[in-house]
């Protein structure tokens, strides 16, 4: 399943009303939305609403019934079990490895203040400030060990270009954990903070 579809899924079983919903499904052996919206003191929009997207997901069964040449619609279990599962293996990592020989420094008059972990070993937090005048905000992003080792080494403004990977071996940064710094270099260039080669 993908985070689209489980996202929609949860969004259903999330309401407050969903377990009462599927007590009637399980008991009935189909039920309209005027049925279900009668049964649980519910709007009949918000109970078609929850039964058409069951269906649009293949957990209920939707069937088109007359009443005196009227349509509507019957639904049904199409299910026994739901199962919501995401294979966290397809996602992607942040970028590939060869990245790692980008130079970088932090860029001179940066809006950000990099505020130093207790030991001074490293950094523990950035605060980034966004806006104009009245407007203007403060966004703290809390970092990671690594992200912090390896920020404490990122050249100053006016110093020599590094690559990544040489930051991370200056830091004692394992090239394993590459990921976690890509993700914090793509957003510190995004701020201005960091400026590349």
């Amino acid at each position: 399943m993908d985070f689209k579809t489980a996202a929609r899924l949860g969004s259903y079983l999330s309401k407050d009303y969903a377990q009462d919903f599927f007590r009637l499904l399980v008991n009935y052996q189909d039920i309209s939305a005027s049925e279900a919206a009668s049964r649980l003191g519910l709007h009949i929009r918000t109970a078609q609403d929850f039964l058409e997207g069951l269906a649009e997901l293949d957990i209920l069964h939707k069937k088109e019934v007359y009443e005196k040449k009227r349509p509507y619609y019957r639904y049904s279990l199409a299910v026994e079990r739901i199962t919501l599962e995401i294979d966290l293996s397809q996602i992607e990592k942040t970028r590939l490895k060869g990245d790692l020989t980008k130079r970088i420094r932090e860029r001179g008059n940066a809006q950000a203040n990099f505020s130093l972990s207790r030991d001074g070993e490293s950094i523990s937090s950035v605060s980034l400030w966004t806006g104009e005048g009245r407007d203007r905000k403060v966004q703290r992003i809390s970092l990671t060990a690594p992200q912090g080792a390896f920020l404490y080494h990122l050249p100053f403004p006016k110093a020599e270009f590094m690559s990544l990977v040489d930051i991370m071996h200056r830091a004692g940064v394992e090239e394993s954990l590459a990921p976690e710094i890509l993700d914090i270099v793509e957003l510190l260039e995004k701020y201005g903070v960091i400026e590349a080669e």
